[in-house]
């Protein structure tokens, strides 16, 4: 039970697939499936004609391609476009994500050379410009999203950096990172640049992560320009990375979700990230109320409002309203209701918050709230 309040924790398995997700999950698991078979012709197939047309559609890019996680796409982009060629990319987007994957690593494992330019808060056009040479492959921009610079910044928007590739004859990528297919500023979330949106600005190359803010399973996305995805399935890593038919059957029922329009009903991760405050509430007071009162004053529960995270390297300065229960009179009680809940079945993973337990109800489910109760009675 995750009652960390962060919701795409990487540790825990980030993003929950629908369950739409599941049912086909378990139907692929269960029995055989037309993974590369065309049933119209009963040739074979390809395994990525399940989602191309649906991302397609959903991001109005040329074409698409799916690999096993977002570091894959963004090597195989690199080694197929840029190998023992250079990549231009701003110093101030050269991102390490969790598990120290760093930018510059990959490009080394890619065969690509780096080229650096401008500094860390302030990057020009003519930076780009200048480093332009007989050896550049590629110009490359990071969405930073597990961090921000601000104060005295500057930086090239994916149109400007298009409209100097095309001048140039470059390709330009953008490594989107959580990658979003929906504006969520509706819903109080400060600016982040959609997938769809990069598409339109023209850049030749999108890769982004399936189990992030799209709420899908583990795989890397890549769409763009037709000609140039082209070359990325035809490179032999491709096949080293390819995605099973379970990453297959989980990513086309959530890309079905999106193009039905019942993303936000459906997708848990959507759903958890943009439930109101009132609600997160309730579930917290629920779950106080299934206490017994000689429970409650041996726990010293009560209800607290607090403030939980994103998580997974997604929108770092968002803190999402939330509510809780908080147990433990001191820091050392806390430290040891922690310790016994993790030792349960199932295992509840909180988080200390000034010397007090606090379980954060914005990421525990409703149909986890009375096996969360039990698991309290059960301390001593």
């Amino acid at each position: 039970i995750n009652a960390t309040g962060v919701v795409l924790h990487t540790n825990l398995g980030r993003a929950l697939v629908s369950p739409l997700a599941i049912e086909r999950l378990q139907a692929v698991a269960a029995a055989y499936s037309n993974l590369e078979l065309d049933l119209a012709t009963k040739e074979r197939g390809s395994r990525y004609s399940h989602v191309e047309a649906l991302l397609r559609r959903l991001t109005g890019a040329e074409d698409a391609l799916v690999v096993n996680n977002n570091a894959a796409a963004v090597l195989l982009a690199l080694e197929t476009l840029a190998h023992g060629r250079e990549v231009v990319v701003s110093r101030g987007e050269l991102i390490e994500i969790g598990g120290e994957f760093r930018i510059p690593d990959i490009m080394v494992r890619s065969g690509a050379v780096l080229r650096e330019i401008g500094t860390t808060n302030r990057t020009h056009l003519r930076d780009y410009a200048d480093a332009i040479g007989p050896s550049t492959a590629l110009l490359l921009k990071v969405h930073t999203s597990n961090y921000r610079v601000v104060g005295f910044t500057a930086e090239v928007s994916s149109r400007e950096l298009v409209e100097l590739g095309r001048e140039r004859g470059i390709p330009v990528m953008e490594d989107l990172g959580s990658g979003s297919l929906v504006d969520l500023r509706p819903w109080g979330f400060p600016y982040e640049p959609t997938v769809p949106e990069a598409v339109a600005a023209g850049l030749d190359l999108v890769c982004f992560s399936g189990d992030k803010l799209l709420g899908g399973p583990q795989a890397g996305i890549v769409v763009g320009r037709h000609a140039v995805v082209g070359r990325l399935k035809k490179n032999p890593w491709n096949r080293a990375l390819r995605i099973d038919k379970f990453t297959i059957a989980a990513l086309e029922a959530t890309l079905y979700a999106y193009e039905s329009g019942a993303a936000l009903e459906t997708i848990p991760t959507l759903r958890l990230l943009t439930e109101p405050l009132a609600a997160v509430r309730g579930r917290a007071k629920g779950l106080l109320r299934r206490l017994t009162p000689a429970c409650r004053e041996r726990l010293g529960a009560r209800v607290v409002d607090d403030r939980a995270q994103v998580g997974g390297g997604a929108l770092p300065t968002v803190e999402l309203p939330t509510a809780g229960l908080v147990v433990g009179r001191d820091a050392q009680a806390a430290m040891r209701l922690d310790a016994r809940l993790r030792e349960g079945d199932p295992p509840v993973i909180g988080r200390i918050v000034d010397d007090q337990l606090l379980l954060d109800c914005r990421t525990v489910l409703a149909s986890q709230i009375g096996g969360l109760a039990k698991a309290l009675e059960a301390l001593q």
